[in-house]
């Protein structure tokens, strides 16, 4: 009789049904959430009321719970118990990250993706925008656009991005072009700072205002089209260093 051809040694083939079988269990626990109706603060059951609904070890459970929390779906409070999470956006964060961080120092265009991303994003919402503007919003942004100009560049450019498109009400949205626009400057940064040129960004962040606060859809479409297009130009600039 012939020799069996080689396969996956069988501690690999343990770690992969293993790995299977705790994806498995979370999308359990996930399925039992959200049939029993639990809002995000609810408390989930009890480790011991888990193992015998799911039939499952009571370190299984613990590490389901464990890695349902890193993706925000659970939230451990210790001494407290595990409730139901809100699940942000921002959960994708640490290996959205690692991702950029590790293409990056590869080849740094990998920053052109990010902007192409928070692009399709902003160019789509902003059109919602100022049908929904009032004077305090209005005030909000321009406050973002001096601190632009006079003081902490980034953190005010964060700012102005998180204000806009607060009144659409895509709460979802909003975390997204926060999350890309975080893993982007991080990124930038780590590689090469950037040198930021106060007024150009200034003026580009005032014509969006200007634009909102005219009214006109179209206008604020086109000077967010143009922001990203002067964006896109800094980025290719820094890119070419890099090579």
């Amino acid at each position: 009789m012939g020799a069996e051809p080689p396969g996956k040694p069988k501690q690999a083939e343990g770690r992969e049904s293993m790995a299977g079988g705790g994806r498995q269990l979370q999308d359990r626990v996930v399925d039992l959430i959200l049939e029993s109706g639990l809002p995000p603060g609810s408390p989930l059951p009890s480790e011991p009321q888990l193992m015998a609904q799911l039939g499952a070890s009571r370190n299984s459970i613990r590490e389901t719970l464990r890695a349902l929390h890193t993706l925000g779906i659970v939230d451990i409070r210790h001494g407290y118990g595990t409730f139901v999470g809100e699940a942000p956006v921002t959960a994708l964060m640490p290996g959205l990250l690692f991702r950029a961080r590790q293409s990056a120092r590869q080849d740094a265009s990998t920053l052109a993706d990010f902007i192409q991303i928070r692009r399709i994003l902003e160019t789509a919402l902003i059109a919602e925008v100022p049908q929904h503007a009032d004077e305090d919003f209005l005030a909000e942004l321009e406050s973002c656009v001096a601190e632009i100009r006079t003081g902490d560049v980034v953190e005010a450019d964060r700012r102005f991005h998180q204000t806009l498109y607060r009144p659409v009400g895509n709460e979802i949205a909003v975390q997204l072009i926060d999350l890309f626009w975080t893993v982007y400057h991080r990124v930038e940064e780590e590689i090469d700072p950037p040198e930021w040129l106060r007024e150009e960004i200034g003026r580009e962040h005032q014509s969006i205002v200007d634009a909102i606060r005219s009214g006109d859809a179209g206008r604020a479409a086109e000077a967010m089209t143009q922001h990203f297009a002067d964006i896109e130009r800094r980025s290719r600039r820094f890119i070419d260093r890099q090579r």
